[in-house]
């Protein structure tokens, strides 16, 4: 493919500072709204917000330093669906019990029919919509047997899927207008894009018969997990399971091509639509394997996963670039921001010197701060008249009440059930908050809420991948976790036992918002 330098740094002066060569402000009353959504990249991987980064990323640290940084962002679940729940929905997903946990590239869809989505509330306000890259919130798939779902067999590797039936349900039943996907994360089958619900490429063989199980120099690392002789596993953060596969489908392509179509809707949308347009764009990566294109290969210090991250950076560039060239930069609501905390253990920490989730503890999947405290930043020159640094909490489920407010849209009282607008601070006002509180999922279902700068858990333990990940308590010990984020954001020094009012009256709280289905 052909890849360009961003024509924003010719916009730059030594200071950073941005030139009038910005394009003007189209006629739209309404911004366009881009969402790149980077899987499994940590707080500390963007270089705007870790100045001792190991990978520079000037891409999106220019959203960051020309627009909003958010400092306190969060996701709502520290795994991918949750997340990707909570950001379209403006709900959390523990509401939804299917929703709250891991999916297969096989589970149904497990968006409620008729709920409203980030795109259908956009599309009443007049936007053409498009969902381009990792969907990981279920498909129905039709099935070779009438099984009336999809069934995966490990000892196979196939399937009883049929690949050339449409999509009996998926992104298109949510407001979509268009759609091309891939169905879970890249390192679980099927493998394949899927575009307005119907698989591209539908000669189907197994991973294995593309990709050796092995190379001759595999060593194994920390993150071999529990992966069979037949699953892939080349090198420590490169490995995916083995199963079905279009034949044309390549791992290491998998984001060029997103990218591609995320540039292709734009410059269609600047050449056919007087409308504003909505373009959700899913990354694969930084989540594993790490293929990083050829271009990155060996450019960073910390190994494949930095390398990996500069892609990420280069797609942020390349949006941004399309953007201006198709004069729509000025008037567009541009974000940047991650589904979760990364996936980099204490061994990554000590081996590269780089801290993905820097400033928390723990990584994706733990209750921790480390699992879910994720880096966002939005350019939007029409809108954003100074650069700032928004300190106050907010959640990525606030995205939805957020474009309500933007487009003048009440919520109804079934959606949007756990969004708090920050339009505000996009208008400049940065002292006034957004949310005084939010509450917190990890991977194993354990529960936490923050409020006044206190963070109660309701367990021990990271409650997610770091290990231990569940403690039981010992008599006479604390049963749960009580930190002071402000004094000890690392959540070191558990104060369970000093403030047991505190405990009871955070717990009653995050147990009161948690039954009663809605926190405004």
């Amino acid at each position: 493919m052909n890849l360009r330098k961003p024509l924003f740094y010719s916009c730059l002066c030594a200071s950073g500072a941005l030139l009038s060569c910005t394009p003007s402000t189209g006629e739209k009353e309404l911004p366009n709204i881009v969402i790149i959504f980077a899987d499994d990249m940590g707080y500390g991987d963007v270089s705007f917000f870790n100045p001792d980064s190991k990978v520079q990323t000037p891409g999106m640290d220019y959203l960051a330093e020309t627009g909003l940084a958010f400092t306190n962002a969060h996701a709502n679940g520290s795994i991918c669906t949750p997340s990707r729940y909570g950001l379209l929905t403006g709900r959390y997903a523990f509401r939804n019990e299917r929703a709250a946990g891991g999916l297969s590239g096989f589970d149904g869809i497990v968006i409620e029919p008729g709920r409203e989505t980030l795109a259908s509330l956009l599309g009443k306000a007049g936007y053409t919509t498009a969902g381009i890259g990792k969907w990981h919130l279920g498909v129905d798939w039709a099935t070779k047997d009438g099984a009336g779902k999809a069934i995966f067999n490990h000892e196979t590797g196939y399937s009883n899927v049929d690949y050339s039936s449409p999509l009996k349900s998926g992104p298109n039943d949510f407001g979509f207008d268009y759609s091309f996907i891939h169905v879970a994360s890249t390192d679980m089958p099927p493998y394949m894009f899927v575009r307005d619900h119907q698989v591209i490429d539908q000669e189907i063989v197994l991973t294995n018969d593309v990709y050796p199980s092995r190379l001759d120099n595999t060593v194994y690392d920390w993150d071999l997990r529990q992966l069979t002789e037949d699953d892939v596993y080349w090198r420590r953060g490169v490995w995916w399971r083995r199963g079905e596969i279009s034949k044309s489908f390549r791992l290491e392509e998998c984001q060029s091509l997103i990218l591609q179509e995320g540039i292709s809707f734009i410059e269609e949308q600047s050449r056919n639509n007087t409308s504003p347009f909505f373009l959700y764009l899913p990354l694969t990566g930084p989540h594993t394997p790490w293929l990083p294109i050829e271009q990155f290969q060996g450019e960073t210090s910390i190994g494949e996963y930095g390398d990996f991250l500069l892609e990420i950076d280069h797609i942020v560039q390349q949006i941004t670039n399309t953007l201006m060239e198709q004069n729509l930069f000025e008037n567009t609501i541009l974000i940047f921001v991650t589904d979760n905390g990364a996936a980099w253990p204490p061994q990554e920490i000590v081996r590269t010197g780089h801290e993905a989730n820097v400033g928390r503890r723990g990584s994706k999947g733990d209750i921790w701060d480390g699992g879910h405290h994720v880096p966002m930043a939005i350019s939007w020159p029409a809108g954003i008249k100074e650069p700032a640094v928004y300190n106050h909490l907010v959640s990525l489920t606030d995205l939805f009440a957020t474009f309500a407010d933007l487009t003048g849209q009440q919520m109804d009282d079934d959606s949007g059930e756990d969004s708090f607008s920050f339009l505000h601070a996009l208008y400049g006002n940065m002292d006034k908050p957004t949310r005084d509180h939010m509450v917190h999922q990890s991977s194993r279902r354990m529960f936490a809420i923050r409020k006044d700068g206190w963070k109660y858990i309701d367990g021990l333990g990271s409650g997610g991948f770091t290990a231990p990940a569940i403690i039981q308590p010992e008599p006479g010990g604390p049963q749960g976790q009580l930190y002071h984020l402000e004094s000890d954001p690392l959540e070191s020094e558990n104060l369970y036992l000093q403030n047991l009012p505190l405990v009871e009256k955070l717990k009653h709280e995050m147990q009161t918002r948690i039954d009663a289905g809605r926190s405004r």
